[in-house]
């Protein structure tokens, strides 16, 4: 999208930038990019790009800021990247994995695949509260800000919009709902707050009071939430009615988590963040605001995730990990029954001759029914398990904190 940009600015003459490669490089490199973007994940690149230059040009009110050719020449480069690839894969084994990663895509865009279903307001909320305190500043761009010094910086602001609100609204759209599925809303998302809060330095923006009431209300309900986390740990009995419906979550809570008081330090840190920004906003220092603020927010995720990303997978999958880890190496296979988890295909570490079941047609049945020519592991959530103990051949060999475990052996 950047070259693609550089393009239109070349051809517009715009004051303030120098351009010395010819529009058909630039071109060629977004093309470039934006086919790497198609093998990563498949045809949502092309279109959030087209969507964002289509935006643009209905803003234009129809005006062709770049001529045809220009832009097949743009597809053209990027259908050459990812022809390097899926045409290869094509003319080994034929077009099945293209087929089929193209109907995987559908899939994700028109049912919650995977169980993953959200709310339609679900990734205001991720960026809202997952990329705080920057979405908070990049609010204020979506209203009347001060003129730019060049014209090619005032077109940037609207592209970093347009491409904001097309990633938004298509990602909103799509019913299935994962967090990182907005992640392309990062990058225009921080560079609007950065231009938001270089011009409050600069005196041409006021550092208006629902800024700072959002940044230290927000701020605060994270910092107590944090604080909070260790008490609840130390009392994990109180959650247990909050589950009363759901086995395996309660047998989760029966995890073996020491939780110290420590943990609460981080939290201390934001709030102590949030107040000393604040004091020095109030006072006009913003240079020494953003960069406590913004310096101290990083320091923050890291004592966070040090203090209770592992707690926390204690309690959600330690007692499956473990399972799979002893069986690491082993000749045999490996697979999880009524859920989708990754866990058996990376700390089992089958061997060549073992398998992995992983969405394959057939293989869960196969490795449950079938004749088998090594030992089958599986795990499976507690309230998962009763076919399970019914079917003859399983013999459940363990029980933990949600998970139970059976192993089938073959019969010779």
């Amino acid at each position: 999208i950047l070259f693609f940009i550089l393009v239109f600015w070349k051809k517009e003459r715009l004051r303030g930038i120098s351009l010395k490669y010819p529009a058909l490089v630039f071109l060629f490199l977004g093309g470039f990019f934006n086919g790497r973007g198609i093998l990563h994940k498949g045809p949502v690149a092309y279109l959030s790009a087209a969507l964002t230059f289509f935006a643009y040009w209905v803003y234009q009110r129809f005006r062709f800021y770049v001529n045809g050719p220009q832009f097949l020449f743009f597809t053209l480069a990027a259908l050459l990247v990812m022809l390097t690839w899926f045409g290869l894969e094509t003319w080994k084994n034929g077009p099945w994995f293209v087929q089929e990663f193209t109907r995987y895509q559908y899939r994700l865009f028109s049912t919650p695949d995977a169980g993953h279903r959200g709310f339609p307001g679900y990734h205001f909320a991720v960026l809202l509260l997952g990329v705080f305190p920057a979405s908070l500043f990049a609010l204020r761009a979506f209203f009347r800000m001060p003129p730019e010094a060049h014209d090619h910086l005032r077109d940037f602001r609207s592209w970093m919009k347009f491409l904001f609100w097309v990633v938004l609204i298509l990602f909103t759209i799509v019913q299935s709902k994962i967090v990182h599925y907005s992640s392309m809303c990062y990058f225009p998302l921080t560079y609007l707050a950065a231009l938001v809060a270089e011009k409050i330095i600069r005196g041409e923006l006021p550092m208006a009071r629902w800024m700072k009431g959002l940044l230290v209300g927000l701020g605060l309900v994270y910092a107590l939430l944090i604080v909070a986390l260790p008490f609840v740990g130390q009392h994990i009995e109180l959650l247990v009615p909050l589950f009363k419906n759901d086995p395996f979550a309660q047998a989760n809570l029966e995890a073996d988590v020491r939780w110290t008081g420590l943990e609460a330090l981080p939290g201390l840190l934001l709030a102590g963040l949030l107040l000393g920004s604040l004091w020095l906003f109030n006072r006009q220092r913003f240079i020494r605001g953003f960069q406590l603020l913004l310096g101290g927010i990083p320091v923050f995720i890291m004592l966070s995730l040090y203090f209770f990303i592992g707690r926390i997978e204690t309690y959600s999958q330690r007692a499956a990990v473990e399972f799979f880890e002893d069986k690491a190496g082993r000749d045999v296979h490996l697979m999880t029954y009524g859920y989708r988890s990754y866990v058996h295909l990376f700390y089992g570490r089958p061997l060549q001759a073992g398998r992995a079941c992983f969405e394959e047609e057939g293989c869960h049945q196969h490795l449950l029914e079938g004749d088998i020519d090594r030992p089958v592991y599986l795990s499976t959530k507690i309230h998962r398990a009763a076919p399970l103990r019914q079917m003859e051949g399983l013999e459940e060999i363990g029980e933990r904190n949600g998970f139970v475990f059976f192993r089938r052996m073959p019969r010779n």
